[in-house]
């Protein structure tokens, strides 16, 4: 697998399709690694695409600093836009899913400009999930970023493999689920992956990205059993959108959309980014 040097540190990533092709950016969440992407991967690839998928910040070996300031939102959108400068793309389609929905919004608010179209699943844009937390039931749904706040706790209950690992991850196929447990399980690999969510509070105290409206075509895709985020931040996500924008609600899925459901996203991807 290549890796790249950016700054101080080192991301591992995969990189497929002709070089000639149109770029299609794929950014995981926690607690995925680009293997997530798999199976829509080979899809794009067929039909045409160029894929690149990191191992974002706190996934890769050689890019887990302990600062939870390091994983604000303007550092790890500027690790995605490093990442495409370092292998010469001026411009790109953005999928993003979970924290990397996150990545991708922030992308798309900052420099819209580098992207040729931006997807997110199951992730409502921030601004959404901010003012549902406080009008619905999403501030109970979010109840683990509470815990997943306090470390060491956060460590030991979120032990991979364990009971509420897996209970997080039901619907992942099993030797996905695995390869996601043995990852975390590596040395000094799962607080780099928690501080994602450490790093919250300090940007909802102080934003380090100004949220404008979002002014490239966007394809957000919901899972309407997701038990994390719920339908007031994914209906309340058009608000924050001033281009195309197209809102596809999967029926009967969770939150797990790039390993559960690949195969009922790609028609809309491909007509998205056609």
């Amino acid at each position: 697998m290549p890796s790249v040097a950016l700054g101080d540190l080192v991301f591992d990533y995969a990189d497929d399709g002709s070089r000639d092709a149109p770029v299609v950016l794929l950014l995981h969440g926690f607690p995925q690694d680009h293997s997530s992407w798999d199976r829509l991967s080979a899809s794009l690839i067929a039909a045409g695409f160029r894929t690149v998928r990191p191992d974002q910040r706190g996934y890769s070996p050689g890019a887990r600093p302990t600062a939870v300031q390091a994983y604000r939102q303007s550092v790890v959108v500027a690790d995605a836009f490093d990442l495409l400068d370092a292998l010469g793309i001026d411009r790109a389609h953005v999928v993003g899913h979970d924290w990397g929905g996150f990545v991708a919004w922030g992308m798309a608010a900052t420099r819209p400009e580098r992207l040729l179209s931006l997807t997110v699943l199951s992730t409502p844009h921030p601004a959404a999930l901010t003012r549902a937390m406080l009008r619905s039931s999403q501030g109970l749904n979010s109840w683990y970023v509470g815990v997943f706040q306090v470390r060491g706790l956060a460590e030991r209950a979120l032990a991979p493999g364990g009971r509420f690992w897996r209970e997080m991850l039901r619907g992942v196929p099993r030797e996905q689920e695995q390869r996601y447990a043995d990852n975390a399980r590596g040395p000094g690999a799962l607080t780099p992956m928690l501080n994602w969510y450490r790093a919250l509070p300090l940007d909802m105290a102080r934003p380090s990205i100004r949220w404008r409206p979002i002014t490239v075509p966007t394809l957000y895709i919901w899972g309407n059993d997701d038990p994390a985020l719920g339908a007031a931040a994914a209906r309340g996500t058009s608000r924050h959108v001033a281009a195309d924008f197209a809102f596809v609600e999967l029926i009967g899925t969770g939150h797990w959309l790039p390993e559960q459901a690949s195969d009922r996203v790609l028609p809309y991807l491909l007509t998205h980014i056609a």
